[in-house]
C-alpha cells in the first residue's frame, strides 16, 4: 500500500512539472506558432528514447518575493535520448516557466547535461527559448552564463555542439550559441541580439523591430551567425537530424558509412561549366554530379554566397566541401567568404572529415571597403585553416585560379594531398587580359592596331602561362583530368589517404589571425 501511495505521489508531482507554466502560458506559446519544450525534444529524438533528469529541481532565490514562486524544473528540461539510434544530450529552455529565464539552478541543470555530453562523448543539442538572465537572481545569473560558456569552449572540437534558437535569445545568452558548431534558426520565431529594441530606442532614439534587429533572416543572410534556416520548427528539427546523419559523434570517431549511391543521371558533369570563362554556373550542380545520390547538404547557404560549403558523401563516407561559387561575385574571396570557409575547414579537421576543395575564382575582391574591413586579416584565416588541417585534403581546379586565390584555396603549397585540374583551367598570377595589358603595354601602345596586338598578346600569355600544364610541369598539380574522371579520382584519393598521418611541431596551440 505504501508503495502505491508513493507511486501516486510521484505521478502527481510529474504531472505538475509537465504542466510547465500552466495552461494559459502553454496556450500563449502555441498561439505564437511554437511547440512546447517537451514537444520539441520528443519530435527530435527517436520515439520513446528520451530520459529526463533533474525533473524536480527548483530555484533557490529568495529576494523580490521569489521564495513564494514555484518554477517547475526551473524553466529548463535536460536529458538524454537517441537520434539515428545513437545517444545525444539535450537541454530545452521552457518559455512557459518564467519566460525560460536563466537563474542559478537553471544554469546548473544545463551545465550538468553539458558535462554528461563531454564525459560520454556524445553530441550536445541546446534548444534556446529564453527571455535572458533572471534579473531577480542578480550576479548568480551572470555566473551561470559564464559556466556555460566555459564548457562550450572546453567541448569545442571534442563533441558536436548544436544550438537551436526557437524563441528569443538575448543579451549574454547569445554567446553560448556563438561558441557552438552549428546554429539553427526558424523564420519569424528565432530572435538573437545583444541589446533589445527597447534599449536601442532609449539610448539611440531609433525604432526597430525584433525581427529586423535579430530575426532568423538577419542572422542567416547578414551576420552569418546562423548556419541553417527553416520556415517551421518541424523543418528545423528535420535539418538537425540530417546534419547528425553526416557528422561523427565525437573527435575520436568517424561518421557512419552509408550505402553507396551513384549521382543522379540528370547532373552531367561535362555539360555544366560553360566554354566561355566569363560565363557563370552553379557550382552546386558540379557537386551534385559528384556526390552519392546527388545529396549535398549545404551549410550557411544564405550568407557569403560566393562561397559554398557543406557535406556530401563519396563511396558512402562523409566529405566536407569548400567551393568557390562563380554564380555570385564570380566566386571571389572576401572578408565573409574567408571566415565562412575557414571555420568550416577547422570543424572538418577537428572531426576527421576529409576536405575537398573546388576552385574557380579570379582572386580576392578588390576595393577600399574590403581593405578597410580587414580582408588581409580575414583572408589569412583561410590560409591558416588549410595549412593547419591534417585530414585528407583534395583539390580540383575547375576553371580559374588567379593570384592569392590560387594559393588560398587549398593549393599544393598549403599541403593539399592531391591537386587535380580540368584541362581548361587557367592558373596564373592574374587573368590573361590584365597580365597582357601590363607585360606587353609598350608593344600594344606602339602597334599600328593596338587592339589586334592586345588580342595576340593575350593569346600568347594564355599559351605560355594561363593553363594547367605549366603548374603540372612543376609538380604543383598531380593530374590534369577530364571532368568525367572527377568522381572516380576523388573516390580513389579518399581511399588512399584514409590513414594519413602528419607529425606537427610540438606546441600548446597556434595563434590564428582572429
Amino acid at each position: 500500500m505504501a508503495l502505491k501511495k508513493n507511486i501516486r505521489e510521484l505521478q502527481k508531482r510529474r504531472k505538475e512539472v509537465f504542466a510547465g507554466g500552466g495552461e494559459k502560458a502553454i496556450e500563449k506559446q502555441i498561439a505564437m506558432g511554437k511547440l512546447t519544450a517537451r514537444e520539441r525534444i520528443i519530435s527530435l529524438v527517436d520515439k520513446g528514447s528520451f530520459s529526463e533528469y533533474d525533473l524536480f529541481v527548483e530555484h533557490e532565490a529568495r529576494d523580490f518575493n521569489m521564495d513564494k514562486k514555484t518554477l517547475h524544473g526551473d524553466g529548463v528540461i535536460i536529458g538524454t535520448g537517441t537520434i539515428h539510434k545513437k545517444p545525444v544530450a539535450i537541454f530545452a529552455q521552457d518559455f512557459t516557466v518564467a519566460g525560460g529565464s536563466l537563474g542559478l539552478m537553471h544554469s546548473r541543470k544545463i551545465t550538468k547535461i553539458m558535462d554528461y555530453a563531454l564525459k560520454m562523448r556524445m553530441p550536445l543539442i541546446g534548444i534556446n527559448d529564453s527571455g535572458g538572465a533572471r534579473i531577480q537572481e542578480g550576479v548568480n545569473s551572470l555566473a551561470g552564463y559564464g559556466e556555460i560558456f566555459f564548457r562550450n569552449t572546453l567541448s569545442s572540437g571534442v563533441i558536436p555542439q548544436i544550438s537551436v534558437i526557437l524563441g528569443p535569445c538575448a543579451g549574454g545568452a547569445v554567446y553560448s550559441p556563438a561558441l557552438t558548431d552549428f546554429v539553427f534558426v526558424t523564420d519569424k520565431i528565432s530572435k538573437m541580439f545583444i541589446t533589445g529594441p527597447e534599449v536601442i530606442k532609449t539610448v539611440l532614439g531609433e525604432e526597430i523591430s525584433m525581427e529586423d534587429l535579430g530575426g532568423a533572416r538577419v542572422h542567416s543572410e547578414i551576420t552569418g551567425n546562423a548556419h541553417f534556416f527553416a520556415e517551421s520548427e518541424v523543418e528545423t528539427l528535420d535539418q538537425i537530424k540530417k546534419l547528425l546523419s553526416f557528422i561523427p559523434w565525437n573527435n575520436t570517431d568517424k561518421s557512419d558509412i552509408c550505402k553507396i549511391k551513384a549521382p543522379k543521371k540528370e547532373f552531367k558533369i561535362g555539360q555544366i561549366v560553360p566554354d566561355d570563362p566569363r560565363q557563370p554556373y552553379d557550382v552546386r550542380d558540379v557537386l551534385n554530379s559528384i556526390v552519392d545520390d546527388s545529396d549535398f547538404f549545404e551549410v550557411q547557404k544564405m550568407w557569403a554566397a560566393n562561397m559554398v560549403i557543406g557535406f556530401g558523401r563519396l563511396g558512402g563516407k562523409t566529405v566536407g566541401f569548400v567551393c568557390n561559387q562563380p554564380l555570385v561575385l564570380a566566386g571571389v574571396l572576401d572578408v565573409d567568404s574567408s571566415d565562412k570557409a575557414a571555420r568550416f575547414i577547422r570543424y572538418c579537421d577537428a572531426f576527421n572529415i576529409p576536405i575537398i576543395t573546388l576552385v574557380d575564382l579570379p582572386g580576392y575582391l578588390p576595393g577600399v571597403d574590403q581593405e578597410h574591413a580587414g580582408v588581409i586579416r580575414h583572408g589569412a584565416k583561410l590560409l591558416y585553416a588549410y595549412s593547419e588541417a591534417t585530414v585528407p585534403k583534395i583539390t580540383l581546379i575547375i576553371r580559374k585560379a588567379y593570384g592569392g586565390g590560387y594559393i588560398a584555396m587549398s593549393s599544393r603549397h598549403l599541403r593539399a594531398d592531391f591537386v587535380f585540374s580540368w584541362p581548361g583551367a587557367e592558373i596564373a598570377v592574374m587573368g590573361p587580359e590584365g597580365a597582357a595589358n601590363i607585360i606587353f603595354r609598350k608593344e600594344i601602345n606602339e602597334a599600328d592596331d593596338p587592339e589586334k596586338m592586345r588580342q595576340k598578346k593575350i593569346k600568347e600569355y594564355k599559351s605560355k602561362f594561363s593553363n594547367p600544364y605549366v603548374a603540372a610541369a612543376k609538380g604543383y598539380i598531380d593530374a590534369v583530368i577530364e571532368p568525367e574522371e572527377t568522381r572516380k579520382l576523388f573516390l580513389h584519393a579518399i581511399k588512399v589517404s584514409s590513414n594519413k598521418a602528419i607529425a606537427s611541431p610540438n606546441k600548446k596551440h597556434g595563434i590564428p589571425p582572429f
